[in-house]
């Protein structure tokens, strides 16, 4: 696999004469995107985590390539065995692909490895995934397109939209309307879908938020810091395969708790 994606010409506005580039479809003038930056938390998913991997090296997203850090946060139950005898090669479908393998030495939280991931992350847009499959990497032309064509810098997943998707139990989602309600109120924004956890983001503008959060709240924290911006930001839907505590779910009332608490942190102070 190739470390970087330097010389293979992906997103083919650069390096394009202007009369070549209308030419084959390609409007000039958009910002160069080569490489997308997929970075996956890892916590004790012995039983997900392969095929989510298998699923996210299979995505075509050309034109742009895939920079795939795995980062176990420690896991008890098997998974940084198992990470470690991945033979990365034979998964990865596309060449220009990369892949790295990153350890915690304790428990940090889902903020903690992004952030680890970050510091080594050379793609101008950043997409972080769950290894749970709650979450279908299936959906990174839709999260992708309204960046990749001009019209958004953060691109944010809804899980409710008109078309098909997986019915929530109703005090969860009585739940996450409320808190996007009280977090649109607070960032003068619209958002449909806060706790959503996915999305995609220009990595100069992810940068200029400093986050600093080690938890799940990073979302809350992101979402905070990216209204105080002039980001152009766009929803798109997104299909949502949510499980139980049973098959190993870990948000938990605590975590919404911390999420409230923390919506206002960042907001005020």
């Amino acid at each position: 696999m190739r470390s970087d994606a330097e010389d293979h010409g992906l997103n083919s506005a650069e390096g394009l004469s202007a009369d070549i580039a209308p030419a084959i479809g390609v409007d000039a003038t958009l910002p160069s995107f080569r490489t997308l930056t997929i970075i996956v938390p890892v916590y004790n998913e012995h039983s997900t985590v392969l095929e989510v991997l298998e699923k996210v090296l299979s995505q075509d997203i050309a034109p742009l390539a895939k920079e795939l850090f795995v980062v176990d946060d420690c896991s008890t139950d098997g998974t940084r065995e198992l990470l470690h005898r991945m033979d990365w090669e034979s998964v990865c479908q596309n060449p220009l692909d990369r892949v790295r393998l990153l350890l915690h030495e304790r428990n940090l939280g889902k903020g903690a490895c992004v952030r680890t991931a970050l510091e080594q992350a050379k793609g101008e847009l950043v997409l972080v995934q769950d290894a749970d499959l709650e979450y279908d990497p299936g959906d990174y032309p839709a999260l992708l397109g309204p960046i990749l064509e001009g019209r958004a810098d953060a691109v944010f997943g809804n899980r409710f939209h008109p078309g098909a998707h997986r019915v929530p139990r109703s005090y969860r989602f009585l739940l996450n309307r409320v808190f996007s309600v009280l977090c649109n109120m607070l960032t003068s924004l619209a958002l449909t879908d806060v706790t959503a956890c996915y999305m995609v983001l220009r990595r100069d503008v992810l940068d200029g938020l400093n986050l600093d959060g080690n938890l799940f709240t990073m979302e809350t924290e992101l979402t905070v810091k990216l209204s105080k911006t002039s980001a152009r930001i766009c929803e798109v839907p997104i299909r949502y395969h949510g499980r139980s505590y049973a098959e190993g779910k870990k948000i938990s009332w605590v975590d919404g708790l911390a999420a409230a608490y923390h919506l206002f942190r960042y907001r005020f102070f």
